[in-house]
């Protein structure tokens, strides 16, 4: 399984600092050049262009919401790709997403991928503290996707990246708690939660 994020602004640095911790390879794309960065996290990042940054087998997209289309239009195909979705539409008119709930309208620009909902309900700061919390618990990174396989990959590696997953099932159900609609952030976001029932 190969990985790759796209944008290494905050978010997108946070989550490739924890592939780093593991060591996992990924790959990372931006607009700029990230070669410096890239090196100053880890080894096991290494810069691409978006164009082959995309070929990978699970792409995270951490870059603006507003880029996803251009993101989309990027790859030759999405067919058969696992897509997380990472960003936040924070300040988006519900009717700009047809009403659908963002991860729901970002999906139509990956035709052919199964979309998740993944590490966008921290803050950076905070996720970029690492996966154990100051108590020793394992720091809760929510998931929602519409196709349970999907859901189900994205725990393992939210798993293997140290972290607990929690998932909450469908995009337009328990996804909700961790979107934003309009100016309205759902109930789940920026709630930094702990799991310590777990032998890890």
């Amino acid at each position: 399984m190969s990985y790759a994020i796209i944008g290494l602004g905050k978010i997108g640095t946070a989550i490739a600092q924890a592939f780093a911790r593991q060591g996992i390879e990924v790959a990372v794309a931006g607009r700029r050049p990230l070669d410096a960065l890239a090196a100053q996290i880890g080894p096991s990042l290494t810069p691409r262009r978006i164009e082959d940054a995309l070929k990978a087998d699970v792409v995270i997209l951490a870059m603006p919401f507003a880029a996803h289309r251009d993101i989309g239009l990027a790859a030759e195909s999405w067919q058969g790709k696992l897509v997380i979705d990472a960003t936040n539409a924070f300040g988006v008119p519900p009717e700009e997403l047809g009403g659908l709930p963002s991860t729901a309208a970002l999906a139509k620009s990956f035709p052919g991928a199964k979309v998740v909902k993944a590490f966008n309900h921290l803050p950076a700061g905070v996720l970029a503290q690492g996966a154990r919390t100051p108590q020793g618990g394992r720091r809760v990174v929510f998931i929602a996707s519409d196709d349970d396989a999907a859901s189900a990959s994205v725990a393992a590696l939210v798993e293997r990246l140290d972290f607990a997953p929690i998932e909450l099932g469908k995009i337009g159900e328990g996804g909700l708690l961790v979107q934003a609609r309009g100016n309205t952030w759902g109930q789940l976001v920026f709630q930094d939660l702990a799991r310590f029932n777990s032998s890890k």
